[in-house]
């Protein structure tokens, strides 16, 4: 995105010294400096219309638009036709839940997930019924357990 960002700068900058008032040409610039995040943003609103339209045509998977650092990225995921394990009895797989989370923890755990070769919602739901389940014993996490030879 910043080649698209800044190729626009240096349009309008060709535009402004084109005006011949170099007071008003100044003006300008300062005005493509300052509005430089809200080019990006309507850039990957752009990207993000872009991935919308791509999934409404897809048979399987979807494409999601992914930041790494400042430069977006159009990712096709892979989602089976079927779902990862049936449900088990009396599980109608209905109930949904928003959750927002930080950008760098989504990206862990798509990651994770791909690793699987799960979509991330079966990851979340896997990982959600392990934390649930109960355990034998519980440890402590600041002791350590077991014996050593010499």
């Amino acid at each position: 995105m910043e080649i698209h960002v800044e190729a626009i700068g240096r349009d309008l900058a060709a535009t402004a010294s084109a005006l011949g008032d170099e007071s008003l040409a100044e003006s300008l610039r300062r005005v493509v400096d300052a509005s430089e995040p809200a080019l990006r943003l309507r850039l990957f609103d752009v990207l993000s219309e872009a991935a919308a339209s791509l999934n409404g045509q897809l048979l399987t998977g979807h494409v999601e638009v992914r930041l790494a650092g400042r430069d977006p990225e159009l990712v096709f995921v892979d989602d089976p036709l079927e779902a990862d394990e049936p449900p088990a009895p009396g599980d109608d797989l209905s109930a949904r839940i928003t959750l927002r989370l930080p950008e760098s923890l989504k990206g862990s755990l798509e990651a994770a997930a791909a690793r699987e070769g799960v979509s991330a919602n079966a990851w979340i739901v896997r990982a959600l019924a392990r934390a649930l389940e109960p355990r034998a014993a519980r440890r402590s996490s600041n002791r350590l357990q077991g014996f050593a030879r010499s």
